[in-house]
């Protein structure tokens, strides 16, 4: 169980974004998060990975993959380059790892992009190479931020049985995103933040205040308590 304890953190001491963000991460489960523009996901993901600039609380993750809202690339190394700096810096099996690789590019349909460069990729194209950089290691802790953004249908189908088979071996899942009718169908529990604080948490029907609502219903009434000075 990866537990998450933020006091309080932000991007210039003594001016929070976030406060007291606490919540877990079981082992074999996929946890979103979900929340406005500006309610603190992204500040919530970057103090888990201990690149915040300030920072108060108690986080204890060792390793894990991280998929980011914009793909991050080097401009002139080819797909494979990225993936065999990768696996040069883990510290893991070399030989599963790029057996790994090779069937997460298979899956996204980037095999034969190999030794092109993802710079000059497509949006949804670098989302996958994103993906497949992620996904190649074995962690315990797996960070998605937006991980459906700009996938065509066929890879967010082959995204969701990835997932489905990590959370298998055991992995815990962190994943901020917007489309709620997805998550709503995947996710274990969900974190609803606003504001820079955690409204609610729990798995859907905890959360629902009748059966079958839906997630984005909510998340409005959530929202909409917090208006009206009800939460």
């Amino acid at each position: 169980m990866i537990s998450i304890h933020i006091k309080e953190a932000g991007y210039t001491q003594g001016k929070p974004v976030i406060n007291n963000i606490e919540f877990s991460l079981p082992p074999g489960q996929l946890i979103g998060l979900i929340g406005a523009n500006g309610a603190g996901k992204s500040t919530t993901i970057q103090s888990m990975m201990g690149t915040i600039p300030y920072f108060q609380g108690d986080i204890q993750i060792d390793t894990y993959g991280y998929v980011p809202e914009r793909p991050i690339l080097y401009e002139y190394y080819t797909l494979w380059e990225h993936i065999d700096l990768l696996i040069r810096t883990v510290g893991q099996e070399e030989n599963e790892l790029k057996q790994q690789a090779k069937a997460l590019c298979k899956a996204f349909r980037l095999e034969d992009k190999l030794h092109d460069y993802p710079i000059h990729f497509s949006k949804g194209m670098q989302q996958k190479v994103m993906l497949v950089l992620a996904l190649t290691p074995i962690y315990e802790l797996y960070i998605l931020d937006e991980p459906f953004m700009g996938l065509d249908p066929q890879a967010i189908r082959k995204l969701i049985e990835l997932i489905e088979d990590y959370k298998g071996r055991g992995a815990a899942i962190l994943m901020s995103t917007h489309a709620l009718d997805t998550a709503e169908k995947i996710c274990d529990g969900f974190i609803c933040m606003h504001d820079g604080a955690i409204l609610k948490q729990g798995a859907l029907q905890a959360l629902q205040q009748y059966e079958g609502q839906p997630l984005l219903d909510i998340f409005d009434e959530l929202i909409a308590g917090v208006t009206d000075g009800i939460i």
